[in-house]
Formats: C-alpha cells, sequence, structure tokens
C-alpha cells in the first residue's frame, strides 16, 4: 500500500486501565510513527532517543520533563526533541500521545 491512513487517532489504540500500550501506525527508512496510550498514573522514566522525536499530546493530562525544564502537557500538545535530549513523562489522567520518530541515515531501526 503506498499510504497509511489512520481516520481516527485518538481512538486507533485503546486506553489501558493498568500500564502503557503502543501501536506502531508506521516505519519506514525515514520515520517511524507509534501511537501511545498511559493509564493514569503511569510513568516513562527519563531517557534518550538517539534521533529527533516528535510528542504529540492528543487527550489527556501529563508532566513531561525536556532536559531541566518541566512542562504540563495537554490535548494539543507538540514538543520537538532533538536526539539525546534527556526527557521523561508522568501522566495524571489516561493519556493519548503520537510519537514520531525521525531516522537520519545514519541511525535506523
Amino acid at each position: 500500500m503506498p499510504y497509511t491512513l489512520v481516520s481516527q487517532l485518538a481512538t486507533a489504540v485503546e486506553l489501558p486501565s493498568d500500564g502503557t500500550l503502543s501501536r506502531t501506525l508506521h516505519n519506514d527508512d525515514h520515520v517511524k510513527v507509534v501511537l501511545f496510550a498511559f493509564s493514569a498514573g503511569q510513568e516513562l522514566s527519563e531517557h534518550t532517543a538517539t534521533m529527533p522525536a516528535i510528542m504529540h499530546f492528543l487527550e489527556g493530562e501529563a508532566r513531561v520533563t525536556l532536559g531541566p525544564d518541566k512542562i504540563d502537557a495537554g490535548p494539543g500538545t507538540w514538543v520537538h526533541m532533538p536526539a539525546l535530549l534527556p526527557h521523561s513523562i508522568s501522566t495524571r489522567s489516561p493519556v493519548t500521545m503520537l510519537l514520531t520518530l525521525l531516522k537520519s541515515k545514519e541511525a535506523k531501526s
């Protein structure tokens, strides 16, 4: 298929009652797109990515750490992160987030 279509992005992954679910929507040589669903109170501990990434929050409320900064993220929050930026997420309510990993020729996964 020459394209990927998701007509209802916010409902393309089921919100778990406890935990985190992810669904890869697209993956090629240039980009990987993953839809995450977190239950309230979930934490994604501090980590880095080897490639630039974009977080787009679709639903819910979370506290996001980006390097030394802490931000409150809600529906419509969009964040571009350079490679190797330490970041973490702590959800305050159920959260749906779209993660886009921007692959370079040097870093493919």
